[in-house]
């Protein structure tokens, strides 16, 4: 069973694992009481940006360019998407 962190930590079983992981106190201690919140979901993958299948290519190739991606010149749309995924 858990040590009881106070009334702080929410989720001590959660505290603990992350703790275990190499998470400092703080970071810990968010996301076991992000995790006990029911109106909040840090598990949930996804942003609001659209599939990278949706961008046009013009926009593609200016995300490689600021992520250092080489090469990038000569990409296909896929090609870029297939790059920026890596």
């Amino acid at each position: 069973m858990p040590d009881d962190h106070g009334p702080s930590i929410k989720d001590d079983a959660t505290y603990e694992r992350l703790r275990e992981k190499g998470y400092d106190a703080a970071k810990a201690a968010a996301i076991a009481n992000a995790q006990a919140n029911e109106d909040m979901t840090p598990s949930r993958k996804g942003g609001k940006a659209p599939p990278y299948e949706d961008w046009t290519k013009d926009d593609l190739y200016a995300r490689a360019q600021d992520l250092g991606i080489t090469g990038r010149s000569d990409m296909t749309k896929d090609q870029l998407i297939a790059a920026l995924r890596d």
